[in-house]
């Protein structure tokens, strides 16, 4: 269905050039499907778990771009509604851009991550490496920054199930795991499409795109039509080049 094969671990893997482009338009499809049913409350529920995922995507996005700029990553809290929120610390570089960089980390980190993840599934040894890449820091996250129980529950069960597929799963199911995965992070900014173009949520708190506004000038709707833009645009691009290169 994916256009990867369960061969003998000793064979090649041989992609199928007619359903290469079939493949990535399920994959696509099933994408949109999910942004859509995330705008009604039936469709939370019916994608509860990858709402979840979707949050923990987000969120990491923020921390693990302050620390690349030189602070530090104070808390990360998951509720089982699927809110949730990180805080971070210390001086980071490059001032107000940085503080810029670091609320577009969020919605945009993790359609950068998730292309990569649909990049790597054309070859096996990447397909391998991010998959233990991701199961290892999801469970680093819940060590070091996780600090509600739901989220240390969930976030360290999917991290496990996501360690088991890589060292016990051949290479078919390798396969739709990181694009399925790459696919969900890409996908994690439209959990709330109007939360990209709110300027401040309930209690006067700054959202993403207000914070943007407040650093870097240009007005918050516009940031949030560029996120929105843009990681569709990684997550169609990212389709195209897994699909249309032979490994």
């Amino acid at each position: 269905m994916f256009g990867l094969r369960p061969d003998p671990k000793s064979a090649p893997l041989n992609l199928s050039v007619n359903k290469q482009p079939r493949s990535a338009l399920l994959l696509a499809i099933a994408a949109l499907i999910a942004i859509i049913l995330w705008q009604i409350p039936l469709g939370n529920y019916l994608l509860y778990p990858f709402t979840i995922l979707a949050t923990w995507f987000h969120e990491m996005g923020h921390g693990l771009t302050a620390v690349l700029l030189g602070g530090y990553f104070r808390e990360l809290v998951i509720y089982p509604s699927g809110s949730g929120f990180a805080r971070y610390g210390g001086e980071v570089l490059l001032g107000n851009l940085g503080h810029g960089l670091v609320a577009i980390g969020g919605p945009l980190g993790p359609a950068i991550a998730g292309s990569l993840f649909i990049f790597s599934s054309r070859s096996h040894g990447a397909t391998d490496f991010c998959l233990k890449a991701l199961g290892i820091m999801m469970l680093a996250s819940v060590l070091l920054w996780v600090r509600s129980l739901f989220g240390i529950v969930f976030i360290a069960s999917i991290g496990v199930a996501i360690l088991l597929v890589a060292y016990q799963g051949n290479r078919w199911l390798k396969g739709i795991a990181i694009q399925f995965l790459g696919v969900q992070a890409c996908i994690s900014t439209f959990q709330q499409v109007n939360y990209l173009f709110t300027y401040a949520i309930l209690g006067g708190q700054l959202s993403d795109t207000g914070l943007l506004q407040q650093y870097l000038w240009l007005p918050y709707w516009l940031w949030g039509a560029l996120i929105a833009v843009m990681s569709l645009g990684l997550l169609l691009w990212s389709l195209k080049v897994a699909y249309t290169h032979s490994r």
